[in-house]
């Protein structure tokens, strides 16, 4: 552990972005623009270890979102293609 962790009294809440990402900030800080709450406030360790917990996909929403539909659309060809008379 670091001295600066050792030593680091503040507590803060877990925010996350759009793109549900994670991250922490001061509680007694207005927080950023494009960052929300998530419920979460302690420690430093206590919410880097919430975040580990439930952060489990580290992708960002829009690319996780793309990938999905691209996902559908291929398995939609492939359905298309083992049909008689498919392409």
């Amino acid at each position: 552990m670091a001295w600066d962790d050792e030593e680091d009294n503040t507590i803060y809440t877990v925010v996350m972005n759009h793109e549900e990402q994670y991250s922490i900030w001061p509680a007694d800080r207005e927080l950023p623009l494009g960052w929300t709450a998530v419920g979460k406030t302690g420690p430093k360790k206590e919410c880097l270890d919430y975040i580990e917990e439930v952060w489990t996909d580290m992708r960002p929403l829009s690319l996780r979102k793309k990938m999905e539909e691209a996902e559908a659309q291929s398995q939609a060809g492939q359905g298309a293609a083992a049909e008689p008379g498919g392409a």
